[in-house]
């Protein structure tokens, strides 16, 4: 096939192409096949998804507008780098959303919330099992948004799901610091949310959701506080 324009491809519907090319460069880049840095060529991507340059463009735009590529003075365009710098103020974030939309869980859920809720902690710990990293990633999601949509506030609901999906490249680097082999611990304490959450104990919630938040802030810390000690040039 030819480099043609997506929106001229017999059966495509007008767009479709930008949003195939958007979709599969934001997981490479959150699940850092595309690491931080990496150059982003215009040229390339065209040839790779068989296309013009055009969508390719529109999709950079609206990776750009989420900030994860940026374009440099020479007009080059890459990766954009986690800003270490003010990690601070996305874990403050992170964290209250972990206590707010677990406590609202456990104080609006209905019966059907914890049947999705058991079944998404039931993947959690199947990717736990199979040390596969991209897996616990999703799954950890799709449990902490389950949760979220217990607590029936949408506003919060939204806030929490961009924060886990802005969280996906710290995530995928502390995941690596275990070898992908994640501790039991965090599957026990899941359940152990999910369990007063169902108990409707509010307070209970709010504590373990805190503690659970804190201690992955906590190792994120360690982690990249290490990894720059070991970078210094002596």
């Amino acid at each position: 096939m030819t480099n043609t324009d997506t929106n001229s491809i017999p059966g495509r519907k007008r767009g479709s192409g930008v949003k195939m090319v958007y979709d599969l460069l934001r997981d490479e880049i959150l699940d850092l096949v595309l690491p931080p840095g990496s150059p982003i060529d215009e040229v390339q991507l065209a040839e790779r998804f068989k296309m013009s340059r055009t969508p390719i463009r529109e999709a950079l735009v609206r990776l750009a507008g989420e900030g994860l590529i940026d374009t440099l003075p020479n007009r080059s365009t890459m990766v954009s780098n986690i800003d270490f710098l003010n990690m601070h103020t996305y874990f403050d974030a992170l964290v209250l959303m972990y206590r707010v939309t677990t406590r609202l869980a456990a104080e609006h859920h209905r019966a059907e919330d914890l049947k999705v809720i058991h079944a998404r902690q039931a993947e959690f710990a199947a990717a736990v099992q199979a040390q596969d990293a991209l897996a616990m990633i999703a799954t950890n999601a799709a449990l902490h948004s389950a949760i979220a949509e217990a607590g029936r506030n949408p506003y919060f609901t939204g806030l929490f799901n961009r924060l886990l999906d802005e969280g996906r490249r710290i995530l995928r680097l502390y995941y690596q610091s275990y070898n992908d082999r994640l501790p039991q611990r965090f599957v026990d304490e899941h359940e152990d949310m999910i369990a007063v959450i169902a108990a409707r104990d509010v307070e209970a919630a709010d504590r373990l959701a805190k503690a659970h938040a804190e201690q992955i802030v906590h190792q994120i810390q360690q982690l990249f506080t290490r990894n720059e000690r070991l970078d210094m040039a002596l």
